[in-house]
């Protein structure tokens, strides 16, 4: 179980409090993305949480144990975003998916990658990002603006005992989740 106590992260105006659990997809929705991407990123320690706490299983996260969370945890981040300045986005190629060292460090063939980016339903771009979180196996995964036809896919990622946490404002997405929590 994945818990945010009174939860306030930079530029929000509110906390969140929410329980995610095991074979359920949570969506966090309302507010704005960037609140919703920065809660995602707070659950990972990877974003300053000004108040509250986050805690999984009981145990609150702490700058000494987040890298220990981070490893019981999959993201798939809404895009790759390069460095410097960049006019254009261009979807990332997989081997700069593979780029990232927790990435590399993953036993995942192309072929696995092409076979689980069509399991999503998602366009390209949105599908190699989910394939490698889901690919990575990790009991909690995290997504931020999944794509609307990975819906069911989510939602079967979730029966198989996943904790499964999205943040979405789209219909599809807050249909096929078990718990919404309003930003």
């Amino acid at each position: 179980m994945l818990e945010l106590n009174d939860v306030l992260v930079e530029g929000a105006e509110k906390t969140v409090s929410m329980m995610a659990q095991e074979r359920q997809v949570t969506c966090l929705t309302g507010g704005s993305s960037k609140i919703r991407s920065q809660l995602l990123l707070a659950m990972m320690g990877l974003a300053t949480v000004k108040s509250g706490y986050i805690s999984i299983d009981g145990e609150p996260l702490e700058t000494s144990n987040a890298k220990n969370f981070r490893r019981l945890m999959s993201y798939a981040p809404s895009q790759l975003e390069a460095d410097g300045e960049i006019m254009v986005y261009k979807p990332p190629t997989v081997q700069d998916v593979f780029s990232w060292k927790d990435n590399r460090d993953a036993a995942i063939s192309n072929g696995l990658l092409e076979e689980e980016m069509k399991r999503t339903m998602a366009p390209k771009e949105k599908a190699q990002l989910l394939a490698v979180a889901v690919l990575r196996k990790r009991p909690i995964l995290l997504v931020d603006q999944p794509h609307a036809l990975s819906a069911n896919y989510l939602r079967l990622l979730a029966t198989d005992s996943q904790l499964v946490i999205v943040s979405s404002d789209d219909p599809s997405i807050l249909s096929a989740s078990d718990n919404i929590v309003e930003i």
